[in-house]
């Protein structure tokens, strides 16, 4: 059988440890891994394209580039079109990112924007994320990407959906296994920091700390890894409220 072929992106850079136990994983399990990633940390950068300076991709080694100042989204758009010749992968993956993309969070994520973008291509993606940032296993957890990545290529995915994958931050004997998921809250509280130059100017920080000890919703990815379980979240391009499109008829909204 012919080797699968993965196109690898990630949104924090060519150094991460996610993206590489993820991509040596890969080999080895027998795929043909071409990985593009920016040359720096671009999180939070979500499904941003850059059109307004040329991007420069770069050859790290074999089958492993970084495109310098890029978005995670011109990783795909340009290892799709450029390093690919637009010759399709079998399958995108996007991570295993750094931290996690729960909720609200796949609105700013560049991980789940590099899998929408894979999505917009045509192409099958997933994107993955542990649920802390604190000590991730990225070693099990590559194991576990694995699983589904060849879910993903053999039994295929509803059309213009992708899924947007977290593992739970535990042992990997303690995981109780996989649920299908809809999307909850961000595991983000809001942080904003102020700090004051030595030249007394002042400057804004935006973040936010991790707080997945709260309460959610039942069947949501926060309380699915919360519970100790892998969320996979299918999350489709349409963003359309269809449910809205009746109520604001029923309303007479365009009746100015």
């Amino acid at each position: 059988m012919a080797h699968k072929k993965v196109l690898l992106v990630n949104d924090d850079g060519y150094h991460s440890k996610g993206l590489l136990l993820l991509r040596e994983k890969l080999i080895q399990e027998g795929f043909k891994v071409i990985t593009v990633t920016p040359d720096r940390n671009m999180s939070g950068s979500s499904h941003s394209l850059t059109f307004t300076r040329p991007l420069k991709i770069e050859k790290l080694e074999e089958d492993f580039y970084f495109i310098v100042d890029g978005t995670p989204a011109d990783c795909v758009h340009l290892g799709f079109h450029v390093i690919l010749e637009g010759k399709k992968p079998d399958v995108l993956v996007a991570g295993i990112n750094t931290g996690p993309n729960l909720g609200n969070d796949i609105f700013y994520s560049g991980t789940v924007g590099a899998a929408r973008e894979g999505t917009i291509l045509g192409i099958q993606s997933v994107a993955f994320s542990p649920s802390s940032s604190k000590n991730p296993d990225f070693g099990e957890m590559s194991k576990l990407a694995v699983k589904i990545i060849r879910q993903v290529i053999y039994k295929g995915l509803p059309e213009k959906v992708f899924l947007n994958v977290t593992f739970p931050n535990i042992p990997a004997q303690q995981i109780k296994g996989y649920k299908l998921t809809r999307q909850g809250r961000s595991a983000y509280k809001e942080q904003i920091k102020k700090y004051i130059s030595p030249s007394n100017e002042i400057y804004y920080w935006i973040g936010g700390e991790e707080a997945l000890d709260e309460e959610c919703e039942k069947g949501t990815d926060y309380t699915a890894v919360k519970e100790g379980y892998v969320s996979i979240t299918p999350i489709r391009l349409d963003l359309t409220d269809y449910r809205g499109i009746e109520l604001l008829e029923k309303m007479d909204f365009l009746k100015f």
